[in-house]
């Protein structure tokens, strides 16, 4: 038989009963977009990691500096943040010194003592580069943020982050208000808000490095935040250290964020894995549901195989026709569901303001996909059409 007489028996088969093939290639659609949309929305959903990653964690880089032994000099310099600036990928680099003795200090907007009334807070007083607002993504609210000037003049000025502000009662900075950390008078020029890292900072103290080393014995620095560029965090993690202590960067311990691509293969591997189970279920449905139908078929046009075998087609010929017919039913709703799976992946991309994703081969091999599911269903079908001798096909009734 030529293949074209083949596919033009199988269409007209096809199209004899055309609601009965409406439903059954419904089937098929429904498999194949289901496996299309689960797959494509699980796939950009997985995309969107690196957009909607928490920025603020994937450009974060910390290097912690470990207290030297005895009276030696510190590992890192209050300088050697500039080089951690000069470095690829960096937009902001502040020092911070801390201790457990400055953690807990009392600290009061006026040296007046009112008996009965607290007059106090216990607050963390720390030393900070004038880089610090920047690299914590701090914003100053009101007056400034010491300058450089003021670290070489080393000026008792202090900086309060917000929350210290409100539990003394400083709400304006004008008229250059005083706290008192532990009777030693500082002039309060500024506010920091809206501190998004190293969040203990809102209710701190906060001295430029010379009048911290000078006042309360902060000289040393504890620890480096970096602020990075999206994407260049493992790269400054690996050149911090060196850039603040040549020949010493293995005593400095780097806290950086998780590589994104590895996180987002893995959320997307783990997605794609849970949605391609669904989708394949869909598709088994589908293909039951094709080779139902060609047998209820096969069962009705017993009388016209029996005629055609009779006529001199071999059981290769009435194979090839069942087959045909549940393959092309399989490609119709491959091409519909696949259409139908692309439509629904952009749709829900455009709803949720993400950038569509879809591998091509995929949408492609939908339709081969159907094709193939709907050969597979009709092979039953088909093997038993074939198997009807023409004498018993003729006597039963159609």
């Amino acid at each position: 038989m030529d293949p074209r007489d083949l596919w033009a028996e199988a269409l007209a088969g096809v199209l004899a009963r055309p609601v009965r093939s409406a439903l059954t290639t419904l089937g098929t659609v429904l498999g194949i977009g289901t496996l299309v949309i689960t797959i494509g929305v699980a796939s950009t959903a997985a995309h969107q990691i690196v957009g909607r990653f928490d920025a603020l964690t994937a450009t974060t880089v910390t290097v912690v500096v470990p207290p030297p032994p005895g009276d030696a000099a510190g590992l890192v310099q209050w300088s050697g943040v500039q080089a951690v600036e000069r470095l690829a990928g960096v937009n902001a680099a502040a020092a911070l010194a801390t201790s457990s003795d400055t953690a807990n200090v009392q600290v009061r907007a006026n040296d007046v003592v009112a008996p009965g009334e607290m007059t106090g807070q216990t607050l963390a007083v720390v030393g900070a580069s004038p880089s610090l607002p920047e690299a914590v993504l701090g914003t100053v609210t009101q007056g400034r943020f010491f300058d450089e000037g003021d670290v070489t003049r080393r000026d008792r000025v202090a900086v309060l982050g917000d929350q210290a502000a409100a539990l003394l009662g400083i709400d304006d900075v004008r008229h250059a208000p005083a706290v008192f950390v532990e009777g030693q008078p500082f002039t309060v020029i500024g506010v920091l808000g809206g501190v998004r890292r190293e969040q203990s900072l809102a209710a701190s103290v906060i001295l430029p490095p010379t009048t911290a080393a000078d006042r309360m014995g902060l000289g040393l620095v504890s620890r480096v935040v970096v602020d990075t560029a999206m994407g260049a965090a493992q790269q400054v993690a690996r050149q911090a250290p060196i850039a603040l202590a040549p020949g010493e960067q293995d005593a400095l311990t780097v806290t950086a964020p998780p590589d994104l691509s590895k996180a987002r293969k893995g959320v997307e591997g783990d997605t794609n894995g849970l949605f391609l189970v669904l989708g394949l279920v869909s598709l088994i449905v589908g293909a039951i549901g094709i080779a139902n139908v060609t047998l209820v078929t096969v069962m009705e046009r017993v009388g016209e195989i029996g005629l055609r075998r009779a006529l001199g087609a071999s059981r290769r010929h009435i194979a090839a026709q069942f087959l045909a017919e549940s393959t092309a039913i399989g490609l119709l709703g491959g091409v519909l569901g696949s259409s139908l799976g692309v439509l629904v992946v952009v749709v829900v991309a455009a709803v949720r303001d993400w950038t569509p994703v879809l591998d091509p081969s995929l949408a492609l091999g939908a339709p081969l996909a159907g094709a193939v599911v709907g050969l597979l269903a009709g092979l039953y079908p088909s093997l038993r059409a074939a198997r009807m001798e023409p004498v018993q096909a003729l006597r039963s009734p159609s």
